[in-house]
């Protein structure tokens, strides 16, 4: 594979045909525990008691009407962390996500490869994201020890990109895969995505609390780890069979949105806090930024401009990533979707809500385990701080399927 598969890094892009690129191996683990809109108005009338400031007020209304029935946690409304004296430090946010990212990051990892079914020594390369933590060395090393991977296995860690992570992942790993492959080497990429954020509930509200900001991340944000494995094609077994095959990629900044989207540490009194930073501008921004992505997308694409009638967003399923009902509903109308195009996303958003990084794999999860198969092929699209929009269409496994063997090979 020539590196030429990619020429630029512009709106002009064409990527080949056939990349060779395909997710082999898909794997989620969410928390055991669920919580819900009264399980956060509990934590506040704890530690917060009345009269509740305005800003904490308007919060607590604000999360009653989000859509999520519940979220994923690794703790109930009960545990130690959130009910401390005063929140939890960064020493102690640390220490539980070594304990609890950790595991849930080998556990989806160990569903990724096995449904992969190739050996540990395999792993060429590991990509790793996480907003939630930011701890040396990073979290993938504790992870990639604990799967058995080799010591040699060269490692990547992502930072700074919050829920675009998933996908800024995945299009690293795809990226590698394409230099290996014009090395004439096999690869075969762990990518990883893993984020605790219900712990924070506690440094979220006391800011709300104290600065009197209303933001509403306290309201979204769940826990999850999610792996996908990515092969190159090299080497694999000619009865292998995709989950889902990789056919190009967008990455693009939108001007002059630094402050929109973020995830900052937040020095409050004796202890720290990340919190979370989401203007009202988002849904906007984001329904506004996706119609242009994608159309250059499809550009890049051959294969989408050899019939007749070009392809339109109704023709995919769409992975989009459930930042918040709002923003779901907004690139729905914008880009002419029913429901039903975006129904993994609703579904993951409702059950579980906004696991940052991790929930973009997720949607794809759930989308290609949906007992209605859709569409040939579906675009996956998140936003992340900065703010950026990335952007994939990729073919499901439910079409590879219906090729001839020839055609996957």
């Amino acid at each position: 594979m020539s590196p030429s598969a990619v020429r630029n890094s512009t709106a002009n892009d064409h990527f080949k045909d056939d990349l060779q690129l395909s997710i082999v191996g898909l794997g989620v683990e969410y928390p055991p525990h669920r919580v819900g809109a009264h399980d956060l108005e509990t934590v506040a009338e704890r530690f917060y008691p009345h009269p509740q400031s305005t800003a904490l007020k308007k919060v607590l209304s604000i999360n009653r009407y989000t859509g999520i029935e519940t979220r994923a946690s690794v703790g109930s409304v009960d545990h130690p962390l959130v009910n401390s004296p005063t929140p939890p430090t960064i020493t102690q946010l640390n220490k539980a996500f070594r304990e609890d990212g950790v595991r849930l990051s080998v556990s989806a990892c160990r569903k990724a490869l096995k449904e992969w079914g190739g050996s540990v020594d395999d792993i060429t390369h590991v990509v790793s994201t996480t907003c939630t933590n930011s701890a040396n060395p990073g979290f993938d090393h504790f992870v990639t020890k604990e799967l058995g991977l080799r010591k040699g296995v060269e490692k990547v860690l992502l930072h700074g990109i919050g829920c675009s992570g998933g996908l800024a992942a995945i299009r690293t790993a795809a990226n590698m895969a394409l230099g290996m492959s014009h090395r004439q080497k096999p690869a075969r990429i762990l990518v990883l995505a893993c984020e605790l954020s219900t712990l924070l509930i506690r440094s979220e509200l006391d800011s709300i609390d104290k600065n009197q900001e209303v933001r509403i991340g306290v309201c979204l944000f769940s826990d999850c780890a999610s792996s996908v494995i990515i092969s190159n094609g090299i080497g694999d077994a000619p009865s292998s069979e995709p989950v889902y095959e990789i056919l190009g990629w967008k990455h693009e900044l939108l001007d002059d949105t630094e402050d929109d989207l973020g995830f900052d540490v937040d020095p409050m009194g004796k202890y720290s806090c990340w919190k979370v930073v989401l203007s009202p501008r988002v849904p906007g921004l984001a329904a506004a930024a996706v119609a242009p992505a994608f159309q250059d997308l499809l550009k890049s694409l051959p294969k989408f401009h050899k019939g007749a009638i070009p392809a339109t967003a109704a023709d995919f399923d769409w992975a989009l990533h459930p930042g918040g009902s709002t923003i779901i509903t907004g690139v729905e109308q914008a880009m002419n979707l029913t429901p039903e195009h975006l129904r993994a996303s609703y579904e993951v958003y409702i059950n579980y809500g906004n696991s940052s990084s991790a929930t973009v794999i997720s949607v794809l999860d759930k989308l290609r385990n949906m007992e209605d198969q859709g569409r040939e092929n579906a675009v996956a699209c998140a936003f992340g701080p900065g703010i950026i929009l990335e952007m994939m269409i990729l073919k499901k496994r439910s079409a590879l399927e219906s090729l001839p063997r020839e055609d996957l090979d």
